[in-house]
């Protein structure tokens, strides 16, 4: 049987980007330590995979908001909204 390819690690990663504001590039997200620890492992992934500025967040990279553009355009697909560009 084939691995899912939408793992937990990857839905909380993709969770993590879904918390930057779309409209705009300058205002960024501070992940507490406090936060799901889920959430907090996301971040540092995105943060090692040069989507995002800091380790607990910050701003997204130039990578960081495709990914996040690419990201809301397979939610609003999977939601049945019609996109928007």
């Amino acid at each position: 049987m084939p691995q899912p390819f939408f793992t937990p690690q990857l839905l909380a990663e993709l969770k993590v980007l879904g918390l930057f504001n779309s409209a705009s590039q300058q205002e960024g997200i501070k992940v507490h330590s406090s936060a799901d620890q889920e959430l907090v492992e996301a971040t540092g992934r995105l943060y090692d995979k040069g989507l995002i500025t800091q380790s607990d967040g910050g701003y997204l990279t130039t990578l960081g908001q495709d990914a996040a553009e690419h990201a809301r355009d397979l939610a609003q697909l999977l939601d049945g909204r019609e996109l928007t560009t």
